[in-house]
């Protein structure tokens, strides 16, 4: 039996992840702070599958002492995850208090117990102009890439795309903790994974805008509130790919079991083009599994940070640990409507009224 702490282990992704440890035997430590919305009701869920919990704040290091080890894994998927957080300069600080400086409390903390990290980042990392002033074709309902270029062209967006550009505060702090990381992992010796996320959807999330956007999406259909396409004129042809947790945790669970040769390597972890949706192809998908069509407004402006295409190139990932996304968009989305059917309750706190 492993003994597994997962920073953030009470948000989406983390608590996903302590179930699926918990269900192998392993003894799971979820450390969060519970500031989120929504938190407690996921503290709830796995603390009942026998995961032990710890309330504390990575931004504090005294925090990290009721946390008795040893580890064999640190599990580190605690940031704040909204790329709108400190655009108008409101709540900077705290993004880099939290997903900087937090991040690098936890690194130390692993140092010290000599324990591997296995730290979840963000496609946000690719800087926005760049990827926007790539050449699109546009179709019926999507761009798509019209030219190939580093880390670039129809299979999607790779680890070799350039770095040079603005890219949000929330994408400067995971890539400034991503950089940490290697550090640490190559001074001393720490054993550590860096994998770089699109979009993850999935039961379970709490999603609002500007973080579960899918998610947000179906959920506005459910309860036939108005949605808008926002950017790119306004039509909706913006495309992201789309993760279910499900695969992203089963991608965790394969590197767990060989992190010790890692030093700090980087791997994309995304739907890839088996899974991705533009927001208009998103809509006609909601449409038909909830059987409701809602109002859809046009705001043709674009927001800091939007970006017109981003679809993630998993080949590095998939030849180095066979792991290919298995559900698809529509998979992810129809999982998300049978797990709020399931849970009205939830869906009357979290999102305002039952549909």
């Amino acid at each position: 039996m492993a003994t597994v702490l997962i920073t953030g282990g009470c948000g989406f992704i983390g608590s996903n992840l302590a179930l699926a440890f918990r269900k192998q035997g392993d003894r799971v430590v979820a450390l969060d702070n519970l500031s989120r919305r929504g938190s407690e009701i996921l503290r709830d869920r796995v603390v009942a599958a026998g995961v032990e919990f710890v309330r504390g704040d990575i931004r504090n290091p005294a925090d990290f002492e009721p946390v008795q080890g040893p580890f064999d894994l640190m599990i580190e998927c605690s940031a704040e995850p909204s790329v709108l957080v400190g655009v108008n300069g409101d709540d900077a600080e705290f993004m880099v208090q939290n997903n900087l400086v937090g991040s690098l409390h936890c690194f130390e903390f692993a140092r010290k117990k000599k324990s591997p990290v296995i730290f979840l980042s963000t496609s946000r990392v690719y800087p926005y102009d760049a990827l926007n002033a790539r050449e699109y074709r546009e179709e019926a309902t999507r761009f798509v890439p019209a030219c190939s270029g580093p880390g670039f062209g129809p299979e999607g967006v790779g680890i070799d795309f350039p770095l040079s550009g603005a890219r949000s505060l929330y994408g400067a702090t995971k890539l400034a903790s991503e950089i940490m990381l290697q550090e640490y992992s190559r001074q001393y010796g720490l054993p550590a994974i860096i994998n770089r996320c699109g979009v993850v959807a999935g039961p379970w999330q709490l999603g609002k805008q500007d973080q579960g956007v899918f998610t947000y999406w179906l959920v506005s259909h459910l309860l036939k509130r108005p949605l808008a396409y926002i950017g790119f004129g306004g039509q909706g042809k913006q495309v992201r790919d789309l993760l279910h947790i499900d695969d992203l945790v089963d991608l965790v669970l394969l590197q767990s079991r060989q992190i010790a040769g890692f030093r700090g390597e980087i791997f994309p972890a995304g739907g890839s083009t088996f899974s991705s949706l533009s927001l208009a192809e998103a809509t006609d998908l909601c449409r038909r599994l909830t059987g409701n069509e809602v109002p859809v407004g046009s705001q043709p402006d674009n927001r800091p940070a939007d970006v017109r295409w981003f679809v993630t190139d998993n080949r590095p990932t998939t030849d180095r640990f066979g792991w290919r996304p298995a559900r698809s968009a529509e998979d992810i989305l129809r999982d998300i409507r049978d797990w709020l059917a399931g849970h009205p309750d939830l869906l009357a706190a979290l999102f305002g009224k039952k549909p």
